[in-house]
């Protein structure tokens, strides 16, 4: 049994890594900045770039599904069991599909955790270009894009039979 979790250490140690950092860094919010803090009410990082913010998402990415919180947490866990299920078919014994699915699974893992505890996702990060607001988001979110995009990569450069 432990040579079998061993196999998959390094998802396991990022998925935990990405999963701590997201539930610590909206703890850190929600104790500094009440709930809903936008704009002049949140804390300025760079001027006119970068704001931490306190807002909730009962959505998806960009607002989608946006009230639909129980159906995304239905969701995001059926997703971790197909990971799961499917670790084989996705080659997770292969050191940069580890690296890919344990930065997805630790951040479906917190924004879960949030739906689970609160009821949406806790958003707080909000970046400004120019007159463009791109959408708030948090550790959790970046986790899922970055290893999506990774393993996006990953597979068009290193084709498996």
């Amino acid at each position: 049994m432990t040579k079998r979790i061993l196999a998959y250490r390094w998802l396991l140690i990022l998925a935990c890594c990405v999963f701590a950092g997201d539930q610590l860094t909206k703890a850190w919010i929600a104790a500094r900045l009440p709930y809903g803090s936008y704009g002049p009410d949140g804390i300025v990082v760079m001027r006119g770039f970068i704001n931490l913010v306190h807002v909730g998402n009962t959505g998806a990415a960009w607002s989608l599904f946006t009230g639909r919180s129980v159906v995304l947490a239905v969701l995001a866990g059926a997703t971790l069991v197909a990971i799961f299920l499917g670790r084989r078919a996705l080659g997770l014994r292969y050191l940069g599909t580890q690296i890919c699915f344990g930065l997805l699974c630790g951040g479906i893992l917190g924004n879960l955790a949030d739906r689970l505890r609160v009821g949406h996702v806790i958003d707080f990060i909000d970046v400004h270009f120019g007159s463009y607001i791109y959408p708030t988001f948090n550790v959790a979110d970046s986790g899922i894009c970055v290893g999506v995009a990774l393993f996006f990569i990953l597979s068009l450069r290193s084709p498996r039979s």
